[in-house]
């Protein structure tokens, strides 16, 4: 009897175990569905407010949107200045006002770089040792910069400010790459 009583009561907790684990399922199911429909919606508003504002995109000011950038989103003030600009891969090295500190921006991101360098060793060398992100330290400062954290223009605004800043063209860029060197 009491062998009965304890392989009912098994039964009847993986029973309510599988019963559990299906809801939980469909609820997982469901709120999946409500963040894609959250995320579309909040997608489309984003478009049509990049139209009204697509229009008139222009900075003045390059380097000032530039400072701004790296002090709104890493928190820096270092009232940057253009040191130089390397074609491929495409770099700017800014310093600070100061001289104390230098940083390399790069529509290339760190895996990217590191990639790069791995895979084509021979293609990167012919730039020599004084291209920066050859050089990047193993455990180096890297701030990520899109439309997510930056301002819903971002991806307009980036090609205008790159082109005046290092006179290179560019296709679309749509995120770029703070490296803290010193």
């Amino acid at each position: 009897m009491e062998i009965i009583l304890a392989l009912v009561v098994a039964v009847a907790v993986i029973f309510f175990g599988a019963l559990i684990s299906a809801g939980n399922e469909r609820q997982r199911k469901a709120i999946d569905a409500l963040r894609e429909q959250v995320v579309f919606w909040a997608v489309q508003d984003l478009r049509i407010k990049r139209e009204r504002l697509a229009r008139d995109v222009r900075v003045d000011d390059p380097l000032r949107w530039l400072n701004n950038l790296v002090d709104k989103v890493g928190g820096y003030e270092f009232n940057l200045r253009v040191h130089e600009v390397f074609d491929e891969p495409r770099a700017l090295v800014c310093i600070t006002a100061d001289n104390s500190g230098k940083v390399v921006f790069s529509p290339l991101s760190l895996s990217e770089i590191r990639q790069l360098n791995r895979k084509k060793r021979s293609r990167l060398s012919q730039y020599g040792d004084q291209h920066p992100l050859l050089a990047l330290p193993r455990k180096i400062e890297a701030y990520e910069f899109s439309v997510l954290n930056s301002n819903i223009l971002f991806d307009l605004e980036l090609p205008l400010v790159w082109k005046s800043l290092t006179q290179q063209e560019t296709g679309a860029m749509e995120r770029l790459w703070m490296y803290q060197l010193s």
